[in-house]
């Protein structure tokens, strides 16, 4: 591990939400949920105030609308949240070539290695001069953890959060850990916790005086070496710069169960084709072909196959995916599928077509292909347009956001991110005066700005949702 704590991570702060309440100024201080409105939808991010409920991610949203019944509930809008953070990427680039991007809202940055800190004091001032950055640049709040190693630094940015920094000193680390739970440390979930808790173990002391041979012989090998090297502080893995994809996935959850087998298969066939889309809009192919299947009870299945080499027909891949299926009992219902495709490469060997076939396609069949087309979609019932969250510009009264609609009526608050909240008013959802916009940028580009093709500070361009 270093001498100096030179590895930041920075995580925003209830990102989606927060990024909805400084659009929405509505919303500002109050409970917001981001995620999945229908039946089975789950929650993305929970606003801080939305916390103090007990909504968290990953919840299911009927459990979230009974802890917060008066909470704004939104869908989300990922292509607005991607230009907020390449605006905050843009940022930490700048302080060094090793940035780690984890999602969207979340990244590790070597600050040695971009010469931006070199001790503990140039990491703090680089660490608040970020916070303020993104601040100025984006209008929302980010934490900051400084650590000498990846682990630490991200458990520094847990404790500082909301809106903090906090830097762990070299030499301090195991005298912070060890009276935190072992839930502290990365890969202990609940299962791990529960297994650890009726071991004895609930702290990070706790772990390390079990010893390596106990941790070992309580959770396997390969989990117990590592559990008690982090319970010892000890991270030496680098910032890697570049991530690479391991995988390409699609997969759609149901409102309903689907009983009817026909249908399950011909929803892999149309989810195989959009996971190729995707492979190929990436200049990607790979070897093993994935099927995901979660069924009425909640059980989930996964089936594999792999290819004798990379490939990126759809044709290769559909008859695998409906190869998968077969082993599959799906009579009792279906409320997720997925079909995958991982171990990847950034080419495609010609001959491998037919194998993947087992034979049965004759190479005539291989050349009559079908050129691929959009997935078809069912018309989208108007009301359906207008869902919670989204923006609209209306011809006499400008720009708002839909707050809910139903019963041929939509409403809608007209306001911006820099005016004071705005009114509410009714429409019917045909309207020809109301329309879908864009999203509106949270930081106006300053004057002093124009000409300046350095400056960080957004255009309407960016804040538009048109990038990503």
């Amino acid at each position: 591990m270093r001498n100096a704590p030179t590895i930041l991570h920075l995580d925003m702060d209830a990102f989606y939400a927060q990024a909805e309440q400084a659009s929405k100024p509505s919303l500002r201080g109050k409970a917001v949920i981001v995620g999945g409105l229908g039946p089975r939808g789950v929650v993305a991010t929970a606003s801080y105030e939305a916390r103090a409920f007990g909504v968290h991610s990953a919840m299911p949203m009927a459990q979230a609308r009974r802890l917060a019944p008066n909470a704004a509930y939104l869908v989300p809008r990922f292509p607005f949240y991607r230009s907020i953070s390449d605006q905050v990427m843009r940022l930490l680039r700048a302080l060094s070539p090793l940035v780690e991007p984890l999602s969207l809202d979340e990244a590790f940055v070597d600050l040695e290695a971009g010469g931006a800190a070199w001790d503990s004091e140039s990491a703090r001032l680089t660490g608040v001069r970020l916070r303020a950055d993104i601040r100025a640049v984006t209008g929302l709040t980010g934490s900051v953890g400084l650590a000498a190693s990846k682990m630490l630094a991200k458990i520094a940015s847990e404790e500082a959060k909301p809106d903090g920094l906090v830097l762990i000193e070299p030499g301090t680390e195991r005298a912070l850990l060890g009276p935190m739970s072992v839930r502290t440390l990365p890969g202990v979930g609940p299962a791990t916790g529960d297994h650890l808790r009726r071991a004895g173990i609930t702290t990070v002391d706790e772990l390390a005086e079990a010893g390596e041979d106990e941790l070992v012989r309580l959770v396997g090998k390969a989990h117990g070496h590592g559990l008690y090297a982090m319970a010892l502080a000890r991270d030496d893995r680098p910032v890697v710069a570049e991530r690479e994809t391991k995988s390409v996935s699609v997969e759609d959850t149901y409102d309903v169960d689907i009983h009817d087998r026909l249908r399950v298969e011909l929803e892999v066939q149309r989810l195989a084709e959009r996971c190729v889309r995707r492979l190929r809009g990436s200049g990607l192919s790979g070897r093993t072909i994935v099927l995901k299947v979660r069924r009425y009870d909640f059980s989930t299945l996964t089936r594999s196959e792999t290819l004798r080499g990379p490939t990126d027909d759809p044709a290769v891949v559909r008859e695998a995916a409906a190869r998968l299926l077969d082993s599959v009992d799906t009579t009792g219902g279906v409320r997720l599928l997925g079909v995958g495709v991982s171990g990847l490469a950034d080419f495609t060997q010609e001959d491998l077509f037919a194998q993947a076939a087992e034979g049965e396609r004759s190479e005539g069949a291989a050349e009559e292909e079908a050129p691929e087309e959009p997935a078809r979609e069912e018309p989208t019932p108007v009301e359906r347009q207008w869902r919670p969250g989204l923006d609209v510009a209306h011809a006499e009264l400008g720009h708002g956001w839909v707050q809910g609609s139903g019963l041929g009526r939509v409403t809608v608050r007209f306001e911006t991110p820099e005016s004071e909240p705005g009114r509410v008013r009714t429409f019917r959802v045909d309207d020809p005066a109301l329309a879908p916009a864009e999203p509106l940028p949270l930081v106006r580009r300053r004057p002093e700005d124009d000409g300046d093709p350095d400056s960080t500070f957004p255009d309407p361009a960016v804040g538009s949702g048109n990038t990503g």
